[in-house]
């Protein structure tokens, strides 16, 4: 900047912060200019003075907030104040002089005081709740609480609320240094709530009421504020009967987020709490909008599950009010012209919001309170509704049915005969409109409760769809009809589905050719899920189905009908795989050049066709494998934008007015993070979601011949590892991550990798596994976890040996993180079942939720395994590090799973490691004997199978121990049920380890009566693996003529024998194939060297069919 303009810019500067106070104004006046121009400019000077001279600044913003009469000007210097006092990287607060910082701190308390207009006094309490929250905690501004109370206290309501809408911004984030007035604060929150005459004092008050009881981490502090709750609902009531509906639905927002967080504080007063809420839903007289969020308050309560499990099931009596609430808000429906001719499936003419919020709440209330609390009060209600004479009551049975089986699945599964008797009668009704429910009610339970629907009563409900699909008066009964066959034999097996394919194959083909638009789109999904569900039974039709298709594949051309064209292409693929490559080939040509001409034409933004055409062709891939390859090069560079899709996303701050311009716009999701609210649109993240999950079908599908676009698609999904705005996304790119490393792997062995070697893998590996480390660091979700976990151990099985000790390190540090936060997990859901009104339902849930979390487990056990196998003994000095870890779970307190779990990884340990695992057998086999007799079989496999590891490589670490294993492995082998199913397995290693203590520790046994033991287990038929190694080693035996196992006199042989022949008729299952010939070599020299009488006692033993098998394999 030359010397002139400088000298310039700070005159400008000093006119601005000068005594005049004009130039400031502005100033101002330009930073809220419409003219992007103006305002640009004036930003950059606010940002010199700000650099410049912090001070003057700060004081020239607090004089205008101070003293201007423009309204606007105050507001616009109260928030610019607060942007230099948020603590970010603007933050101004640390530089200024304490002269300054104490005029500020004065001048904001004076302009409370002075200020009249009701908006600037809000913005001035965000100022000043701001800047104490920075500094109040380090005793920064000793005046400000005083001055809050004396306000509190004064008769003045403006000082009041200003005093409130403080204290309820400092509780949320600073509330630790409040506790210690809490007796003071209590006395003046129960004052104002009780007494004040203005109703903005008492809603402020109310909302610093419910903050400070929301930042009280101790439940005896909490419960001092109890005696507040009925002046909290007095506020509510009386802002009802005075009329100020305005202010009671503030005051509602208010309590649903005290019951979202601190449901057990309203526990006491429940019943006159759930009261007088559901009194407001049931007031006819009231808005809408109140009604709605009463019972918003009470559904919100229902769902507060991890805070307070059980506590709503204890109201029956309000359980059945409020369904009788939704109930009749569901009868809140005309019966619109608009939509009978309806263009689309979607079309809801007549819904009114009460019967959508009905709709809502009935799917939420039943999921949860579940099927014990909600079906009783359904089967009560629902008959009048059936009963009484008007359409809309029919129609709402219907639908409370649709909208509660998923919550109740269990239990209506239980009554299956009464609800399906229920819909199927109303398919006759007279009244379209409940015909359609009647379909809806049995699409919804065919999802809901299948399979158990589909089995026990396909024979009613195919039949009953097939006659709803011949109403050609009513198109929306067709197309629903049509939608719910689909729903149906999406839960079906082929063998259900098979006598019904010629009556529904054929009614689809006819709705097809004559349908309105919409029946024919529904058509097609079902004839794509039919195709889907009855697999090869479909190529009967195939012919007659595929000349339909490939028609409006060609001919639905223009704009009107281009949902019509993609769901020819959802259903042509997907009869392409059903009916499998030969039948398909011919035609999938074809169908390929129509996909790669409209992959050429420019589609607009939401044509849906995009998205359709991805996943046929990945089912194409699917369905020809490598004879894909070819069209790979059209496919993927689509494919390829899509994955890349930037969200479309708004932000604006979650208190502001203007909700979100869409918020009733179906294609739009909104998340509230912090004080942001964002708006998503979901359509571009389905895209997304779909093109991420069809990169992964093809790198799955072509395996090697995919190589060429990895470059592409690892640096494209890699980053997703970590798109939180969406699981879906996250999901596709975590189970890519093998696929990809796996397809370079493979190519680089064949000599498909355009000439790249091993070091290719290792970059890709480095690439990919770090990544993967660092998204599973971050992930909320605990089923992703369990599935990072999972693609991780993959990654490692295929690049575990080019890792190096740094990412090796960085793996085992997470899974320390891993089980630390399960286990922190674990013990917040343990104290969840000590609430007051835990019951079989809650921990029926925690049940499944830690079953979620044992997959976490699962996979860590894997990983660790795979790295023990990978690096041996140089992993175990990490296996010390993770001994804390991993010891706790061999407890007893622990689930079995967990304890299988950690038996296996000190398995794989003295498995690989062997005289480097020699250290740990003092710590771990005591557990490992223990576990031996555990009551679990999967515990006593994995433990009976380490004492044969154990045997087979301690020496003489384990000699000491040979006696306790004999009679541990013993009461395994001889306990009565050891051969049922869920035993043998166990029963089969315990015998294997047997024989290898008869092995490797002779001299420690009294073979005589051992040997003969082990001998009459064999075989063994349940763990193949086993089976084989124990198999091979009675077969080296018997090579070595062991005299032991022979016995005196050989007396033993006919057992051999007859183990031999058992094994030889087992097929490949029982034995390798050298193990095989080796036997049979064997056979064959006994039969040469035994005396003939020996051998006739022998043969004779055997049975009739073991006899013949042998003569033909000897004779062979």
């Amino acid at each position: 900047m030359d010397p002139n303009s400088a000298q310039l810019q700070q005159a400008q500067l000093a006119a601005i912060l000068g005594p005049d106070p004009a130039p400031f104004e502005t100033l101002i006046s330009h930073l809220m200019s419409s003219g992007n121009e103006q305002r640009s400019q004036a930003e950059a000077i606010f940002n010199l003075c700000k650099q410049n001279d912090p001070d003057s600044l700060s004081l020239k913003l607090a004089q205008l907030l101070q003293f201007s009469p423009h309204v606007e000007a105050r507001a616009m210097s109260a928030i610019l104040l607060r942007k230099q006092l948020t603590r970010d990287d603007s933050y101004l607060w640390p530089r200024l002089t304490q002269a300054t910082q104490s005029s500020l701190k004065s001048i904001l308390l004076a302009c409370v005081q002075r200020e009249e207009a009701k908006t600037i006094s809000k913005k001035l309490c965000d100022t000043i709740s701001e800047l104490a929250s920075g500094i109040l905690p380090e005793n920064g501004w000793p005046e400000l609480l005083p001055f809050m109370f004396q306000c509190v206290s004064s008769d003045s309501p403006k000082l009041q609320e200003s005093a409130f809408l403080i204290f309820a911004q400092l509780a949320q984030y600073i509330g630790e240094t409040l506790i210690p007035h809490i007796k003071h604060l209590h006395a003046v929150f129960l004052q104002c709530l009780s007494s004040s005459a203005s109703p903005d004092v008492r809603i402020a008050a109310l909302n610093a009421t419910i903050n400070f009881v929301q930042c009280l981490s101790n439940s005896s502090d909490r419960d001092r504020f109890q005696d507040l709750l009925p002046a909290m609902m007095r506020t509510l009531m009386e802002a009802l009967n005075s009329g100020q509906e305005a202010t009671a639905q503030e005051a509602l927002e208010l309590l649903i987020e005290l019951a979202g967080t601190e449901p057990r504080f309203l526990r006491r007063q429940l019943v006159d709490v759930v009261g007088s809420m559901l009194q407001i839903a049931e007031a006819e007289s009231l808005e809408e909008g109140t009604r709605h969020l009463a019972i918003e308050f009470v559904i919100t309560l229902a769902e507060a599950r991890e805070r307070a499990p059980g506590m709503m099931r204890k109201l029956p009596q309000f359980i059945s009010r409020l369904f009788a609430i939704l109930m009749k808000m569901l009868l809140d429906i005309e019966d619109d012209p608009a939509w009978h001719s309806a263009e689309t499936e979607d079309e809801d003419a007549g819904e009114s919001s009460n019967y959508s919020v009905g709709q809502e709440c009935l799917d939420r209330l039943s999921i949860s309170l579940g099927g014990n609390t909600i079906v009783p009060v359904a089967s009560e209600q629902l008959p009048a509704y059936l009963a009484a004479p008007e359409w809309q009551s029919h129609h709402a049975a219907l639908i409370a049915l649709a909208q509660i089986a998923e919550g109740c699945s269990k239990v209506m599964i239980k009554n299956l005969e009464q609800v399906v008797t229920m819909v199927l009668n109303s398919f006759q009704d007279p009244h379209p409109r409940v015909r359609w429910a009647a379909i809806n009610a049995i699409g919804q339970l065919s999802t809901d409760l299948g399979p158990d629907l589909q089995v026990q009563y396909h024979q009613r409900v195919l039949p009953a769809l097939a006659t709803a699909m011949d109403d050609f008066q009513n198109p929306r009964v067709q197309a629903h009809a049509a939608s719910a066959v689909l729903n149906f034999s999406e839960n079906c097996t082929p063998d259900i589905l098979k006598p019904y394919l010629d009556g529904v194959v054929t009614k689809l083909l006819v709705l097809l050719q004559n349908g309105k638009q919409m029946v024919q789109e529904g058509a097609l999904t079902a004839l794509a899920s039919v195709a889907d569900s009855s697999q090869e039974h479909f190529q009967k039709y195939y012919d007659t189905v595929m000349p339909y298709l490939k028609a409006i594949l060609v001919n639905a051309n223009d704009k009107s009908n281009r949902m019509l064209r993609a769901k020819s292409m959802e259903c042509l693929s997907l009869v392409g795989m059903a009916v499998g490559k030969e039948k398909f080939r011919d035609d999938a040509k074809q169908v390929m050049e129509v996909l790669m001409s409209l992959q050429g034409s420019q589609m607009e933004t939401d044509d849906p066709t995009t998205s359709y055409m991805l996943q046929a062709w990945a089912r194409l891939c699917k369905c020809l494998g490598q004879d894909f390859l070819p069209y790979m090069s059209v496919v993927m560079p689509p494919l390829l934008q899509s994955a890349q899709l930037k969200p479309d996303v708004t932000i604006t701050s979650a208190d502001s007015d203007n909700e979100l311009e869409e918020s009733d716009d179906e294609c739009m999701e909104t998340i509230t993070l912090g004080d942001k609210r964002i708006g998503i649109k979901t359509s571009v993240l389905e895209e997304k979601a779909t093109a991420c999950n069809m990169l992964c079908c093809y790198a799955d599908e072509l395996k090697e011949g995919f190589f060429p676009w990895i470059d592409q698609v690892a640096p494209t999904l890699v980053p997703l590892l970590k798109f939180y705005f969406h699981e879906e996304v996250r999901k596709a790119a975590v189970s890519a991550m093998p696929e990809l490393l796996r397809s370079a792997k493979l190519a680089v062995e064949k000599g498909q990798a355009q000439g790249r070697n091993e070091s290719y893998i290792k970059q890709l590996s480095d690439y990919i596994v770090p990544a993967l480390v660092e998204a599973l660091h971050k992930e909320p979700d605990t089923e992703i976890c369990a599935n990072m976990l999972d693609a991780l151990n993959e990654c490692l099985q295929i690049s575990g040996p080019l890792l190096d000790e740094s990412q090796v390190r960085s793996i085992v540090d997470e899974i320390k993180q891993v089980i630390t936060a399960s286990s922190s997990r674990k013990r917040e859901r343990a104290e969840r079942a000590k609430a007051e009104d835990f019951d079989a339902e809650e921990g029926e849930l925690l049940k499944e939720e830690n079953e979620q979390e044992e997959e976490v487990f699962d996979q860590v056990g894997e990983i660790l395994g795979t790295l023990i196998k990978t690096f041996k003994a140089s992993f175990l000095p990490f296996f010390d590090e993770l001994s804390p870890y991993l010891t706790p779970m061999w407890g007893k307190d622990k689930t079995a799973e967990e304890r299988r779990i950690a038996i296996c990884i000190f398995d794989d340990v003295a498995e690989q490691c062997r005289e480097a695992a020699l250290k740990y057998y003092d710590t771990y086999l005591p557990f490992l004997l223990e576990a031996c007799n555990d009551e679990n079989p999967d515990v006593r496999q994995a433990a009976v199978y380490g004492l044969g590891v154990c045997a087979e490589f301690g020496g003489s670490a384990f000699k000491p121990l040979v006696g306790e294993a004999l009679s541990r492995l013993n009461v395994v082998i001889r306990h009565p049920n050891a051969q049922q199913s869920d035993n043998v397995m166990a029963y089969d290693n315990a015998v294997s380890a047997l024989g290898k203590i008869c092995q490797f520790h002779r001299d420690s046994i009294d073979s005589a009566q051992v040997l003969p033991a082990w001998l009459s287990c064999l075989p063994i038929k349940g763990d193949l693996i086993e089976a084989k190694v124990v198999h091979d080693q009675l077969c080296s035996m018997v090579e070595m003529s062991d005299r032991e196992l022979l016995g005196p006199n050989n007396q033993y042989l006919p057992k051999i024998i007859s183990v031999f022949a058992e094994v030889l008729c087992g097929g490949k299952d029982l034995a390798t194939e050298q193990t095989t010939t080796r036997m049979i070599n064997l056979l064959r020299q006994l039969k040469q060297t035994l005396p003939p009488a020996t051998l006739a006692s022998t043969w004779s033993s055997l049975q009739p069919q073991q006899q013949l098998a042998l003569q033909s394999i000897l004779s062979s």
